[in-house]
């Protein structure tokens, strides 16, 4: 594959010349219909072109020969935790994600974004970034700019202040509001809060996002989670959207069914819900976030230190570790990949123990304690809770990326070598399809997403034999293999497989333009 010059095939015809020819690749456009042998077209930043250039005496400026590689739309992210990345000078390129085919990400999930939307769209826009980005308001960030870090609810003039936040992150691009209500403090809200911040993000034709209250048994659990979703959606009018859907922990796990249904009889009944995947076995978090209670950590860090230290409350706050332990699987399941202090990467919480001659939640609590915490890789998922979502329509790719997890580099490779093209559970036009076209709609993300005329140029080229995430526990950075072109906004940024050091990407605002339900 080399970039050359094309000439005029016909000499009774004038051609047309265009800035980028792709030719002769199965083309799967992001529709879900079948792979075609089709050439695509590319003039400034858009599609100008798809068919056959041959019979129809188009030239280009570079042409890319694409025999026997899959031509596609780039993949649209639609879960992230790329705000700090685009934002660093050192990591605005977002190679993590060009590298798997990604030339959208989805930010500011979880309820944790930034207050100034329109000045970090700006900044991304004048510094550069390596994919095109996209941020969603967040209810934490707000809540906490408000409340603070309190188990306190509203009055109607904090609710207000509130409302207004949202309303002006919206009018500066937002696409819609994200919560993380699993987390402290945004667990402290009650859903009725909610849905008055979600109806302000409604009305400005956003969507809501959401890393449930519960996606295991605790708590409200799984189910009650998905159902205090769709009733936000219903009594926001507003599209809804499950983060990183799964059955997490063995009390839950085969409730998966169950949560299909349910999604699929609020489609039926006029909530517009979908929901997101990434194809691990393990969730990342904080061990703080996994194992301590919601209560103890009121007031934030400093007020949980003291509890931590209190011998009144420590043997109740023992006792309910001890209990979300049990749930996540054990000790055994957590796998520290993130912390200060770096003799405890790549250990597991019942190695720590050991270690410290502790019990594992007492390890647990001394390791919060005396070094700020560690983020883990949660090892809570059943696979085949994983493969039920994964065939579902309306569930889409996304890869939660975090720090020391794989799925930061390897989601999309991965969904493509291990469930298309080695067990086949799906099938290549489902899988781009819902990680391309299918994230677009339901974000309402105009022009992006499909191959088709008039659509913005991000396109990728890669290579079915060799697709694949390379991405471990062990070492979670390695880069992903088999994209050999990654075009953004009509500029190529991965070219035979290496990074060129473009930046093409944009910060992506939302717009007036409608999107058509899926």
């Amino acid at each position: 594959m080399v970039l050359t010059s094309v000439h005029a095939r016909s000499q009774s015809v004038q051609p047309q010349q265009i800035d980028l020819l792709i030719m002769h690749g199965q083309l799967v456009d992001g529709s879900g219909k079948k792979a075609r042998t089709a050439d695509v077209g590319i003039s400034g930043d858009r599609i100008v072109f798809v068919g056959n250039a041959d019979k129809t005496h188009i030239t280009a400026l570079r042409t890319i020969d694409a025999t026997g590689l899959i031509v596609a739309p780039g993949f649209i992210d639609a879960h992230t935790h790329t705000l700090a990345d685009l934002s660093n000078e050192q990591s605005k390129s977002n190679q993590a994600y060009l590298m798997q085919g990604v030339t959208t990400v989805i930010t500011g999930n979880d309820g944790g974004s930034v207050l100034n939307v329109g000045d970090t769209l700006r900044k991304w826009d004048e510094q550069g970034i390596g994919t095109n980005g996209i941020l969603l308001a967040g209810f934490g960030t707000i809540r906490t700019k408000v409340l603070g870090p309190t188990d306190a609810q509203p009055n109607a003039a904090q609710l207000e202040e509130m409302k207004q936040l949202v309303a002006r992150a919206m009018d500066e691009g937002a696409f819609g509001l994200s919560t993380g209500l699993y987390y402290a403090p945004q667990s402290y809200s009650k859903t009725e809060e909610v849905i008055e911040l979600a109806k302000v993000a409604a009305a400005k034709g956003g969507i809501y996002d959401t890393h449930m209250r519960s996606e295991s048994s605790a708590g409200i659990g799984l189910l009650g989670a998905i159902k205090e979703t769709i009733r936000i959606g219903r009594e926001a009018q507003i599209p809804v959207h499950v983060s990183h859907i799964k059955a997490l922990g063995p009390d839950s796990w085969s409730q998966s069914k169950r949560a299909i249904d349910l999604i699929k009889t609020a489609n039926s009944e006029g909530v517009t819900a979908s929901a997101c995947q990434y194809p691990y076995t393990a969730s990342g978090t904080s061990l703080q976030a996994s194992l301590i209670p919601r209560w103890a950590e009121v007031g934030g860090r400093a007020e949980l230190l003291k509890r931590i230290d209190d011998p009144q409350i420590r043997p109740k706050l023992i006792a309910e570790m001890q209990e979300n332990l049990r749930g996540r699987g054990g000790a055994e399941s957590l796998l520290i990949v993130d912390a200060r202090d770096r003799t405890l990467v790549g250990k597991r919480l019942n190695q720590i123990a050991q270690e410290m001659n502790k019990s594992p939640v007492e390890a647990a609590l001394e390791v919060i304690k005396t070094t700020g915490g560690a983020g883990v890789a949660s090892f809570n998922m059943n696979e085949k809770d994983i493969r039920r979502f994964m065939k579902e329509k309306f569930v889409m790719t996304c890869s939660d990326g975090s720090t020391g997890h794989p799925r930061k580099y390897g989601t999309f490779p991965k969904k493509l070598h291990e469930y298309v093209f080695e067990t086949k559970l799906i099938s290549l036009p489902f899988a781009v399809r819902n990680s391309s076209a299918l994230t677009a709609e339901w974000f309402r993300i105009p022009e992006r997403g499909l191959i088709r005329e008039g659509y913005f140029a991000d396109v990728i080229v890669f290579d079915p034999k060799t697709v694949s995430d390379r991405s471990t526990y062990e070492q979670p950075e390695l880069l992903a293999v088999g994209m050999k072109f990654v075009i953004v906004n009509g500029r190529i940024a991965v070219e035979n497989g290496a990074f060129t050091g473009v930046l093409a990407g944009r910060a992506l605002r939302k717009g007036s333009r409608a999107v058509a339900r899926p």
